[in-house]
């Protein structure tokens, strides 16, 4: 039964193409994920990786990968960025893998606003694994899955253009964006037929708080609240948090959408960060039935000239 029911889902997915993007919990420690307009917001050169498992326990749980690199450039005034994703579905029964490149204006409003503006093109390509699904031709009342189907493949592959935009304002403390992804509204259909990829619009805001002054004797403490909204195909996801920075420690908690809480814990020393997180699901999907979900990143930021930008980077959370 489990088989049948694995099947029918995945059959449902390809049909309606109704799911969403893979979703990263460390928002921060992959910005160019979350929005486009953040290449080059490091100033030099920048490095990131993330690694997440969501719920693992199950047979059917997602893999998803990412990595990135992007740098400012004064010469084109902004950033460059290049990003790609690889997601697993069911065990590799559906793959999506992602190459975009992006490019992202810099732009002084005032002497403490500036403003962000970046534009992704993407080309994804998705494949889907049909000596991965079962049928209910397949099943004998006694024996279970013993025939062979008489489904015939239909396509299996499906490569395809996607934009996206996206913009940042910012100033010392406090930085509020939204992008907007899949602008084109892609044919994904895996088979025979038009499935439009839903837009995703998502909104974000955050600000760093000081707590006391810096001194060679102590370092500084900050608390960076932060709210992120995201929307598609009538799919909503509100998630609300905070981090914890002192020194190079961070620590940060998160309640999303009455779906789970995300606990994030990390070391940033300025060239090097690594954190790790763990959603812990509250929904009807319990953490002891779906394992919750795990996420990793990994990042290195290089050397370049400190007069290279002639504006502040921005202070949002590492991750």
């Amino acid at each position: 039964m489990k088989k049948v029911i694995t099947a029918l889902t995945f059959l449902f997915i390809i049909g309606n193409a109704s799911a969403q993007d893979p979703t990263f919990t460390q928002f921060y420690a992959n910005p160019l994920y979350l929005n486009p307009a953040f290449a080059g917001s490091n100033n030099c050169g920048r490095i990131a990786s993330n690694y997440r498992n969501e719920w693992p326990q199950l047979t059917g749980n997602y893999i998803t990968y990412s990595a990135s690199y992007d740098q400012y450039f004064k010469n084109i005034s902004g950033g460059f960025g290049i990003l790609a994703t690889h997601d697993q579905q069911g065990q590799g029964t559906i793959k999506t893998t992602m190459l975009g490149l992006i490019y992202s204006y810099h732009a002084t409003l005032t002497r403490k606003w500036k403003l962000l503006f970046g534009v992704r093109a993407a080309w994804y390509q998705k494949s889907l694994d049909w000596d991965k699904l079962t049928f209910g031709d397949m099943i004998d009342p006694r024996r279970g899955f013993i025939y062979a189907t008489g489904d015939v493949p239909r396509g299996g592959t499906r490569g395809f253009f996607d934009a996206s935009a996206g913009t940042v304002i910012y100033n010392k403390n406090f930085f509020a964006g939204a992008a907007v992804h899949h602008l084109n509204r892609p044919n994904e259909s895996m088979i025979i037929g038009d499935s439009k990829l839903p837009m995703r619009v998502t909104a974000h805001m955050g600000a760093e708080i000081q707590l006391g002054t810096k001194s060679k004797y102590s370092n500084t403490t900050s608390i960076m609240p932060n709210v992120i909204y995201q929307y598609q195909n009538g799919f909503q996801e509100l998630s609300v948090g905070t981090y914890i920075k002192y020194g190079a420690f961070n620590a940060g908690a998160w309640y999303r959408n009455r779906d789970a809480f995300i606990l994030t814990i990390g070391i940033n020393t300025g060239k090097f960060r690594l954190g790790y997180s763990y959603d812990v699901t509250v929904s009807k999907l319990n953490n002891g039935v779906s394992g919750g979900s795990h996420e990793i990143s990994l990042g290195f930021n290089l050397k370049c000239k400190k007069s290279v930008q002639k504006f502040r980077m921005i202070s949002c959370p590492s991750f």
